[in-house]
């Protein structure tokens, strides 16, 4: 059993589908050194004492004929896009436009927020901070929060008016 399974194995390995395989050889090799380089460029091996670690064969499935053009059906489907009729274009834009209108909004009134906050900070002096440099490093974090809403803002009017 053993025998007709091995040539069932070789039969299968010299058939025409197998004329594309291409053998991969790793080999170990030693350079001046002492430190192993593994390979499968046989360039790396000029001038190095080399082993031939493994070889495999990878083979390449054939490609099915046709394989590569679309069915009449997938063609026709084709077809029918946009599926979205103009009147759904519209409606969604309009959903869109108020989403983003409404996230302004919000941005909007957080910034304003913000500032406010910042000018509060401002105005308190702790005991603790003999120097500028320690007032500045706890308004930092208020003045980069308002920049982040002034950047939102800004991103939100370019999309706004790419939707318009």
């Amino acid at each position: 059993m053993k025998l007709v399974r091995a040539l069932i194995f070789v039969t299968l390995g010299a058939l025409p589908g197998s004329a594309g395989a291409q053998p991969t050889e790793i080999y170990k090799c030693v350079d001046r050194t002492g430190r192993p380089l593994y390979t499968s460029d046989k360039r790396d091996t000029a001038g190095k004492k080399c082993a031939l670690v493994s070889r495999e064969v990878n083979v390449v499935p054939g490609q099915r004929p046709g394989a590569g053009k679309p069915t009449a059906a997938a063609s026709r489907e084709l077809g029918r896009f946009p599926r979205e009729t103009p009147s759904q274009a519209a409606t969604a834009k309009g959903r869109q436009r108020e989403i983003l209108e409404k996230e302004l909004s919000t941005e909007q009134t957080a910034l304003v927020r913000a500032k406010q906050d910042l000018a509060e900070q401002q105005a308190v002096r702790m005991g603790n901070e003999a120097n500028y440099a320690r007032v500045e490093e706890r308004l930092r974090p208020l003045k980069d929060n308002i920049e982040t809403h002034e950047k939102n803002i800004e991103a939100l009017l370019r999309e706004l008016s790419n939707v318009r």
